[in-house]
């Protein structure tokens, strides 16, 4: 069993393609500014779409805020692709993620089911400039996850804590 990162952990490196081309570079591609990882079940799971349709919705006001926004998940490149266009989602989406490597690196759970083969659970992050873990949640089946509100008021919490420490 691996360990769930803490807060104050470095996030660990994960490459995964990406929809669009190219390679989604974690949590490198965060860095500088707060970060969002979000790991969904997969397309099929209603949950993980209205998780993605929250942080959809709310990217606007996240990228006022400065906090950046990637997920990915299992899911092959195709369904990913029609999931990212249906979902109109404007942040970097990867696919085709090992389950078994992110399992290992993240702490996420893993399960099966018959009809869906193995796959990731949902599991959040929030990651400072310097790609520490800020917040992480795990769900080990379809409900409890990250929620943008949520997000946007820890950013908000730490940036008060910088001002007042100057």
């Amino acid at each position: 069993m691996s360990l769930r990162l803490n807060n104050g952990q470095m996030f660990p490196h994960l490459q995964l393609p990406a929809i669009g081309g190219g390679t989604l570079h974690l949590p490198d591609d965060l860095v500088g500014k707060y970060g969002v990882i979000l790991i969904y079940r997969g397309h099929w799971c209603p949950f993980c779409n209205e998780q993605i349709a929250a942080f959809v919705e709310a990217f606007p006001a996240l990228s006022e805020r400065g906090i950046m926004v990637a997920a990915f998940s299992a899911d092959n490149e195709e369904v990913t692709r029609e999931f990212v266009e249906k979902q109109r989602i404007p942040f970097p989406v990867g696919y085709s993620a090992d389950v078994d490597e992110v399992v290992q690196a993240t702490g996420a759970y893993e399960s099966t089911f018959p009809t869906r083969g193995c796959f990731l659970e949902s599991s959040g992050f929030v990651l400072a400039p310097d790609s520490t873990v800020v917040n992480a949640v795990y769900s080990s089946r379809a409900i409890g996850r990250l929620v943008p509100g949520d997000v946007i008021r820890l950013v908000a919490f730490m940036e008060g804590l910088k001002a007042q420490a100057r």
